[in-house]
């Protein structure tokens, strides 16, 4: 999986912070019974209702990594329209298919 290139350079330049920040991500995902399958599918849906391209391209790789297929991603996204409204779901189905067509 690619990690983008400004959050390897905020890495590099801020290593405590991001430090913190990781384990704080890592902290969230360990006090509760979801696994990690569950929370990939939970953040990328997240990140859509949220509106956030960086945050579900990222989520989305994260989510096929963990063993969602492309067509569960997609569902997803779909299943958010009753709530974020169609054009808001086609947008976040944009930002899967970005990433699904890169393979």
């Amino acid at each position: 999986m690619s990690i983008p290139k400004p959050y390897v350079e905020m890495k590099e330049q801020q290593p405590a912070l991001v430090g913190a920040y990781e384990q704080f991500g890592e902290a969230c995902a360990q006090a509760g019974p979801l696994d990690a399958k569950a929370i990939a599918l939970v953040k990328l849906g997240i990140s859509i209702g949220a509106g956030l391209e960086g945050a579900a391209h990222s989520h989305t790789r994260k989510a096929l990594a963990a063993g969602w297929t492309a067509e569960h991603l997609r569902h997803a996204a779909i299943i958010a329209a009753p709530t974020i409204g169609f054009p808001a779901m086609m947008r976040a189905r944009g930002w899967i298919e970005d990433v699904v067509a890169k393979g």
